[in-house]
């Protein structure tokens, strides 16, 4: 193979394009990287001169010229298929964690922690904290109406809603609630106890 490649033919219009992705603040920097690539290859040169002028290896360079000559621009911006990292758990056992988040309580507590879930499904806890939040999941947060554990709060309901299903009856019902910045506390008429 000859040291100097044949250079990428780019239209006009296609190096515009790359000028435009390369100093807009918004593109992804592994984006810009691949667009400096092209850029160069279109000038002539060496892989291995390209790669040290951007800065990445010469197998790098050969990826993003083939690339490029097959898909065009669009391909820049695309990610192969097979890249990054593997999962390391499956969909069933992610499943497992959000129905069991959902559907079941730790004995003793209200509602689950990372760490007590992480320990019952033999993760770790970033991992459950991770598949949480991509799920939207906030144990801690109750969407549930909770009853009161007042012991008279059967009775207090029941004259709170007969005072607003028998509104004729000429009775009305006025609460003041205590506040930590208010000195003085007005407490309820007699009539609504």
């Amino acid at each position: 193979m000859s040291n100097a490649q044949r250079a990428l033919a780019l239209s006009p219009a296609q190096r515009e394009q790359l000028e435009q992705w390369l100093a807009a603040h918004g593109t992804p920097q592994q984006v810009a990287l691949r667009c400096r690539i092209v850029l160069a290859a279109s000038q002539g040169g060496s892989e291995l001169s390209i790669a040290a002028t951007v800065g990445v290896n010469r197998h790098t360079v050969t990826r993003w010229r083939k690339r490029f000559a097959e898909q065009g621009l669009q391909g820049l911006w695309q990610i192969a298929p097979g890249r990054g990292r593997k999962p390391v758990y499956g969909s069933e056992r992610i499943k497992a964690v959000v129905d069991a988040t959902l559907q079941t309580k730790p004995k003793g507590q209200s509602h689950w922690s990372c760490r007590l879930m992480a320990q019952r499904q033999g993760m770790s806890k970033s991992t459950i904290s991770n598949i949480w939040r991509s799920h939207h999941l906030k144990p801690h947060r109750v969407k549930t109406f909770k009853l009161s554990r007042d012991a008279k709060f059967v009775a207090k309901l029941t004259d709170v809603v007969a005072l607003y299903l028998n509104r004729r009856s000429g009775r009305w019902c006025c609460a003041w609630m205590k506040r930590a910045r208010f000195k003085r506390w007005t407490a309820p008429s007699p009539a609504c106890r």
